[in-house]
């Protein structure tokens, strides 16, 4: 894929599943710890600094769901 044709349809890398990320083993982004942390105190749920980066964005994915802040409706 060239980076143009990455830049029209950049959904291809976004859309990865979490599981299948080649580094999503390693740890959370800095990124990554602090809209977790933020979204963990808006929701009353524990925040996890262990999590990896695949972890980590299940978990934001499912707290954004239960923010009163992002809940669409």
């Amino acid at each position: 894929m060239t980076d143009a044709n990455a830049k029209q349809h950049p959904e291809g890398n976004a859309e990865k599943d979490p599981k299948d990320w080649v580094t999503g083993d390693e740890p959370m982004t800095g990124a990554q710890a602090s809209y977790l942390r933020t979204l963990c105190e808006e929701t009353g749920e524990a925040f996890d600094e262990g999590l990896s980066k695949a972890a980590a964005s299940e978990r934001i994915d499912a707290l954004k769901e239960r923010s009163p802040r992002l809940k669409e409706g």
